[in-house]
């Protein structure tokens, strides 16, 4: 929920307790579509701002802290990922840093909403960076949670870069979406998923963490700190089909990482394996 454009400046009212403002200095598109309203403008500090219903999904200046830490995280973490399904991501951020590993073969995108994928082309090419005529993608326009229960072609990585469980992104926190997800992971496979920020938002953890109990050997949290999505550091769920990969070392990791001849600006081996430690009250909520 928002108050988009109020007094140049776009009050996002997520939470019943807090709020937190952007300045518009130039708004660049507002429109609806079937589904939701999207809106694009440009902040000094955060550059262009997409935000869906008022509340803001990705900015230029921090998306960075967002789509490394979900997309390199478990691939690394995999080893020998080849196959990846992305759940949502419409903006092109997800798929960017995926196929910007060499070893993934092919990544399937699934976006529900082809009017977010067409004006961030337009509006937010830097976030996609030319990811959409990669040949290795496979863009499906469909229902996520719908896609997942007829597929059977298994992936090694599945990330879910969804909105937050309001509208059309709550399908993709149900126990059903989770159990189509594990359906599909390959032996050693890895789920990831945005849960929000457990501060501010302790129920999607979780609700997220209750259905990974019964579905996943090896589950549990990872952090990362993204300032537009304000309240604390944001969790990023984690289901794994086995527990190799959370057992990856940091001199394996840095080996991985060296191997993909990656740049990064926010993930490193070292923040890696300090994003699994948990302060308390987030542990607790895994539990």
């Amino acid at each position: 929920m928002g108050i988009p454009g109020a007094g140049g400046w776009t009050v996002e009212t997520l939470h019943d307790e807090y709020a937190q403002a952007l300045r518009e200095d130039r708004v660049l598109y507002d429109s609806e579509t079937d589904h939701q309203r999207l809106r694009v403008f440009e902040n000094a500090k955060f550059g262009r701002v997409l935000t869906l219903d008022g509340v803001v999904q990705t900015t230029e200046g921090d998306e960075f802290m967002y789509h490394e830490m979900l997309a390199h995280v478990p691939i690394l973490a995999h080893g020998a990922a080849r196959r990846v399904l992305i759940v949502g991501g419409g903006d092109g951020g997800m798929a960017r840093e995926v196929l910007r590993h060499e070893s993934v073969e092919h990544c399937t995108m699934v976006e529900i909403d082809a009017g977010v994928v067409d004006f961030s082309k337009e509006y937010l090419p830097a976030l996609s960076n030319g990811v959409f005529d990669d040949p290795r993608l496979d863009l499906v326009i469909a229902d996520g949670a719908a896609f997942m229960a007829e597929r059977h072609q298994p992936f090694d990585v599945i990330i879910v870069d969804s909105t937050d469980p309001i509208g059309p992104g709550e399908v993709l926190f149900t126990d059903s979406f989770y159990g189509h997800a594990s359906r599909l992971l390959t032996p050693d496979g890895i789920l990831v998923t945005q849960n929000g920020v457990p501060f501010m938002q302790p129920d999607e953890l979780r609700g997220t963490m209750r259905a990974f109990k019964t579905l996943f050997p090896d589950r549990g949290c990872y952090l990362t700190h993204v300032p537009s999505y304000a309240g604390g550091p944001m969790a990023l769920g984690w289901g794994a089909m086995s527990d190799k990969a959370r057992k990856v070392s940091a001199e394996v990791l840095a080996e991985r990482f060296a191997a993909a001849r990656l740049t990064t600006r926010y993930y490193t081996p070292e923040v890696h394996r300090a994003a699994f430690a948990l302060p308390a009250y987030v542990a607790a909520l895994l539990e």
